[in-house]
């Protein structure tokens, strides 16, 4: 009974460092990149986080209205930091350098420009 009792410890040991191995290489795989944008409002909170929503390989993003920096969680297989970037200019807000693509700025909602100013 005792050697059987040794052998089950074994085997879960086994597996609880099996499984602690699969999440350290699962971490990665994910990478973190923060944007400074230009976004004004908590509709631009909204927008540019429905918009990574639907960016592959993007896990979550959140945009802090204050400090206008957007924290985007990625899968680095499926997708880049400058993809990202592009992502936010084409939704209609700068991201760091980059200037907010001019049709999709348009298309923003009047209190989500630039000259609209802080809210």
């Amino acid at each position: 009974m005792k050697k059987l009792q040794v052998l089950f410890f074994s085997m879960v040991l086994a597996l609880v460092s099996m499984g602690a191995n699969a999440q350290t290489k699962q971490d990665d795989k994910t990478q973190t990149v923060q944007i400074k944008t230009s976004a004004v409002c908590e509709m631009c909170k909204k927008t540019l986080e429905k918009s990574m929503a639907y960016e592959k390989g993007v896990k979550s993003s959140n945009l802090d209205v204050q400090s206008k920096v957007l924290t985007v969680v990625f899968d680095n297989r499926k997708t880049n930091s400058d993809n990202i970037l592009k992502a936010v200019t084409k939704t209609g807000y700068d991201a760091n350098e980059l200037t907010a693509d001019e049709r999709a700025y348009n298309r923003l909602d009047d209190c989500c420009k630039k000259e609209a100013g802080d809210h």
